[in-house]
């Protein structure tokens, strides 16, 4: 049975797509066509680019043409043989913030950011290595995607983000056909553990209603250091911090007492433990516990003591005020300011195709400033999970293990809530150096691996591991649980 989600807001859409592609397939548009809107994409060689033999593309689709809505991609084709390599989706959460800016240019693409230098390094352990590698900024209102409506920015949620996201991908593989026949992926990290799942779920779901022509082939999904349920995730996240050893035995117990994380709403007691709780992370980073946060060179006080712990979105986010904290981190904790001057560039935006009507009214930035209210966010992505397992599909998460937002700790107590059986328990994986990348369970329809020494945006400070783990999972094959 479809969900509310489906029913409410997917059917029209599904019907409009299903009527569009038989008109599709009656007129047989000339394939000249379609490969000329590709090369209108084709970014030939960004601003201090490195010279690459693979092919990528940027730029807009269309979401909702009445109101002018469009979402912004940058896609590279797979390093060798694209024609045989899955095609794999990347979103960032926040939620309002953006793939390109941490996906793409500081954890898995193929150009990262440097310090110092206009210039771009090659990522040797890019993930379009392993797939073709498709980068969303979405909903409107994140980095480079807009909207020509501006109330449409007051009606963001998860219900908003699913549903252009995934009118984005119909009209993305009309434009890009060679793809609809390859295996295709989703993955993402953080508030996309929201993302992530929603996405999955109209598909699955559309797939049984769309003519074949819009059918896409849906596999699975891979997400790391996911928000998947509100009453676990905060709760593991308090324990985490106790037992990690970032908060005192008594913030710790007023937190315990005051609390109930379970329920909607809060108390003064709890905002103000909770309160108590959070003032050690204007001195060290939330997102990774044991590396250094980003001083500033000028009057060397450091990015947390500027911001402080600085929200994406005003309180109306979510019924707890704090849920949606978040910093940049990351081996370097300052690339986000070298990204945040690259993306601002005007050479960078042409190259890209990016702001083409110079329009949109404020800077690039890696979370939206312009998100205000988020309409909806269900406090347990669970019932999703459930139900995608029990279609067949392909479902790993991932977590690192030094990530004290959305850590190792809050995600157990996830699965564990899930209740399946276990077929494998605890059994450590094995890098390339023989040495224990982490620990596996392989549940019955779900395998959850833990990644050592890695924080929030694990391809940032593992990016070796997060290749072999992608890779893995992309070949339905376990991580090795002997030294190689």
């Amino acid at each position: 049975m479809a969900s509310p989600l489906i029913s409410s807001v997917f059917l029209p859409l599904i019907s409009f797509f299903t009527l569009a592609s038989v008109a599709v397939a009656r007129s047989a548009p000339v394939p000249q066509e379609i490969l000329a809107q590709q090369e209108a994409d084709r970014v030939i060689r960004l601003p201090g680019q490195p010279l690459v033999n693979f092919k990528q593309y940027a730029g807009y689709v269309t979401v909702n043409e009445s109101h002018g809505r469009a979402l912004f991609y940058w896609f590279f084709e797979a390093t060798h043989k694209p024609e045989k390599k899955p095609l794999l989706l990347w979103l960032n959460g926040g939620p309002g913030c953006s793939s390109i800016g941490y996906g793409a240019a500081e954890e898995l693409g193929p150009f990262l950011m440097q310090k110092g230098t206009p210039e771009l390094r090659f990522n040797n352990n890019t993930w379009n290595k392993a797939a073709n590698l498709l980068f969303l900024e979405s909903p409107v209102g994140v980095g480079f995607s807009y909207t020509n409506t501006s109330k449409d920015i007051d009606e963001l949620g998860d219900t908003i983000t699913a549903k252009d996201s995934y009118t984005f991908l119909v009209n993305w593989l009309r434009r890009f056909p060679q793809y609809k026949s390859h295996d295709f992926y989703i993955s993402g990290e953080s508030y996309a553990g929201h993302y992530v799942p929603q996405l999955a779920e109209v598909i699955f779901d559309a797939n049984k209603i769309v003519s074949k022509e819009d059918h896409i082939n849906l596999k699975g999904f891979i997400i790391g250091n996911a928000l998947l349920d509100d009453d676990t995730d905060q709760t593991g996240m308090i324990e985490y911090a106790w037992d990690h050893a970032v908060i005192s035995d008594g913030v710790y117990n007023d937190v315990k007492q005051h609390c109930n994380f379970s329920v909607e709403g809060s108390t003064k007691e709890c905002d103000k433990a909770l309160d108590e709780y959070f003032s050690v992370y204007y001195i060290i980073d939330m997102y990774s516990l044991y590396t250094s946060t980003c001083v500033e060179d000028t009057n060397k006080t450091t990015r947390t003591q500027r911001t402080i712990i600085q929200g994406v979105a005003p309180k109306l986010f979510s019924k707890f005020d704090w849920w949606w904290h978040r910093r940049p981190a990351g081996y370097d904790p300052c690339v986000s300011d070298y990204s945040e001057v690259y993306f601002n560039r005007q050479d960078v935006q042409e190259a890209l195709h990016a702001n083409v009507t110079k329009n949109i009214p404020y800077p690039w930035t890696h979370c939206s400033d312009t998100i205000g209210f988020w309409k909806d966010a269900p406090s347990s992505m669970l019932p999703i999970i459930r139900k995608l397992i029990d279609g067949g599909l392909r479902i790993w998460i991932f977590s690192g293990d030094t990530d004290g937002r959305i850590p190792v700790t809050a995600t157990r107590y996830t699965l564990r809530k899930l209740g399946l059986k276990i077929k494998q328990d605890w059994t450590p994986w094995y890098t390339y150096h023989q040495q224990v990348g982490g620990w596996t369970i392989t549940y019955d329809g779900l395998t959850f691996v833990t990644v050592r020494a890695a924080g929030h945006q694990v391809p940032t400070f593992v990016p070796k591991k997060a290749l072999q783990l992608v890779r893995h999972y992309l070949a339905n094959e376990k991580l090795p649980s002997k030294p190689f």
